[in-house]
């Protein structure tokens, strides 16, 4: 019996050896990382297999455009850095709007969101929002929001201020477009984790919400952004 036990904990020991070193190599190149933010990042490729596998937050909706009540390029909303956005600026291009969260365990696809604007910059703008409303996953402040996305991610797509993207009283206005059908003209579907995604095309209409586990180079947002 005792043989058995300890040829149990030597097995466990050896994966968490392993386990530790992998951690370590895949973090090799991540500054001011929190242990927890280091293994969420390592385990991604996993935990996105597990999300196809089971088919959980995977859900595509897709509507024919159709022109809103409310113009989206009436809205206007306040970078990262505390300078003002208007949306009207981004007319003729594809508009991909993510909340967005630095301790979640999708925090790794700001690096694919970043290849995607990089891909297709002359088609697409990417904005995230850093919200704190899915279990506290994003408790640091502006500054130190962007310093982690531009070290550990390489982001240079826009950031908005922190702010509150469920539906409550004090909604980021934009995402109160984003799931109002009253301003959108057909969504009410709301962010439903950390990573969630609009796509709004080149004239402002609302064509696509993605949920938090469809990847941003997976097939189906790529088809959406390549659509004429």
């Amino acid at each position: 019996m005792l043989r058995k036990l300890k040829n149990v904990f030597i097995v466990i020991a050896m994966f968490i050896i392993a386990f530790y070193g992998y951690v370590v190599i895949v973090n090799r190149n991540s500054t001011n990382m929190t242990g927890r933010q280091k293994v969420l990042k390592a385990i991604y490729p996993m935990f996105a297999w597990i999300n196809k596998i089971t088919n959980k937050n995977m859900d595509v909706l897709t509507h024919a455009p159709v022109v809103p009540p409310v113009s989206f390029f009436s809205l206007k909303t306040v970078s990262n850095d505390g300078s003002p956005l208007d949306m009207e600026s981004l007319k003729g291009k594809k508009i991909l709007l993510v909340n967005t969260a630095s301790a979640c365990g999708y925090t790794a696809q700001y690096e694919q969101l970043q290849k995607l604007y990089s891909e297709y910059s002359s088609q697409l703008v990417v904005i995230g929002f850093p919200a704190n409303d899915f279990k506290e996953q994003e408790k640091g402040s502006d500054e130190e929001i962007a310093s982690f996305c531009k070290k550990n991610f390489g982001v240079s797509f826009p950031l908005i201020q922190k702010s509150v993207v469920i539906k409550t009283p004090g909604q980021n206005n934009v995402f109160q477009w984003l799931t109002d059908p009253a301003k959108n003209g057909w969504n009410s579907q709301p962010p439903t984790w950390n990573f969630s995604k609009y796509l709004v095309n080149e004239e402002g209409m609302l064509t696509n919400y993605f949920a938090p586990g469809i990847e941003p180079l997976s097939k189906e947002i790529v088809e959406a952004v390549q659509k004429k």
